[in-house]
């Protein structure tokens, strides 16, 4: 049981003293020490054990990826309140809907370049169904035999499986043999029942968020995880949420990285709710490497907290900063992100990453190093 509180306040605590000792040694804090320091540390002490942590595992590297995005719908049959980005299905004339030749032409546009991912997610369509996918995955694979085909959140998988009345199992072994390579993370959100209910009630549940991918690791399909974090949630609430991947980590180690999603208020439901600053977002990054030891790498995201904040980031645990992008995703620009037009070129993440005093490294999707950009 996670207490809601920790009864102390002092920076001079034996906690304080006991975290520092445990981080040192490479020891596991627990979760009651993980949120004392979502409670009581600051963002220097935070961010030195973290970035302990991030050298212990990854050295001076930092990673990326040449990758973009298909997102081939933004038409979803659920209705969550924090997200800008989906359209309800009577909401048509706000959304799209690629066809399959939209979806393959957008592929062949990187015939020249060296791509090695591409990203798959988008609203959960009542009409487009896990062998239609499944077939999809197959035509781009033909195509580009070589990329890596990172798709589908664990909440379009639920939707996928239930229509087609097969099992997780089964429908991630269809997904598999036609090439799909990995689950990207989303859906996650906050795993806590009351909250879920709150934000997103209609859609995957956090059990079946878990189960899909604890799944996917057994028949050896690796996955991302997230959280997405400062909407209505508490300290406590992100403790018992990355407990529960640490968990599922223990279990099957199948998990490449962790991601903290920032929430973004413009044009969604929860838009009342302040963002939180960017002193928090990297006290977050710093807690979350800390605690989340079983997890090689930490991403910031940088379409959703701009390239400054992720620069500044890698200072604070994060090792990886994801990836080219191209512009090709719009789920954090239409919630109102730093870049509405999120694309960088393999030179401009070089340097970004160099100015933040780190080695830059180029990934694949398993983080298998392409090539270091050394001085």
């Amino acid at each position: 049981m996670i207490p809601s509180k920790i009864e102390t306040s002092s920076l001079n605590s034996p906690l304080h003293k006991i975290i520092e000792k445990k981080v040192r040694a490479g020891e596991r804090i627990s979760t009651q020490e993980c949120l004392y320091l979502y409670e009581h540390g600051s963002l220097s002490f935070t961010g030195r054990l973290a970035n302990i942590v991030r050298v212990r595992k990854n050295g001076n590297y930092t990673y990326f990826n040449r990758n973009f995005h298909i997102e081939p719908t933004n038409i979803c049959v659920y209705d969550c309140k924090f997200c800008s980005y989906s359209r309800l299905t009577k909401q048509k004339e706000e959304g799209w809907e690629m066809t399959e030749e939209e979806i393959l032409n957008k592929l062949k546009t990187y015939d020249s370049q060296p791509i090695t991912e591409v990203h798959i997610v988008g609203g959960v369509h009542p009409k487009m169904g896990l062998h239609y996918f499944a077939s999809l995955i197959q035509k781009i694979k033909t195509i580009r035999p070589d990329i890596h085909v990172k798709a589908f959140t664990a909440v379009e998988l639920e939707y996928m499986c239930r229509k087609a009345k097969v099992t997780y199992k089964e429908g991630l072994q269809i997904l598999k043999d036609h090439g799909q390579n990995s689950l990207p993370g989303g859906g996650a959100e906050i795993f806590d029942e009351e909250l879920r209910a709150q934000i997103c009630a209609d859609k995957a549940t956090s059990a079946q968020w878990l189960e899909i991918h604890e799944t996917a690791h057994r028949i050896g399909m690796p996955s991302n995880a997230t959280m997405l974090y400062g909407h209505i949630e508490s300290f406590t609430h992100r403790v018992d949420h990355m407990n529960r991947l640490r968990l599922l980590q223990d279990k099957t180690g199948g998990f490449n990285t962790f991601i903290p999603l920032k929430f973004r208020n413009k044009n969604n439901q929860m838009s009342h709710i302040a963002e939180v600053s960017i002193i928090e977002d990297l006290r977050n990054y710093a807690i979350a490497r800390i605690f989340l030891d079983n997890f090689k790498h930490l991403k910031a995201y940088w379409p959703m907290i701009g390239k400054s904040t992720a620069q500044i980031s890698m200072s604070f645990g994060v090792d990886d900063i994801d990836g080219t992008i191209d512009d090709s995703t719009k789920i954090y620009s239409m919630a109102g992100a730093e870049d509405s037009h999120p694309s960088l070129s393999t030179e401009e993440l070089v340097a970004l990453i160099k100015q933040g005093g780190r080695i830059p490294a180029e990934r694949d999707t398993l983080y298998n190093i392409i090539k270091e950009y050394a001085d």
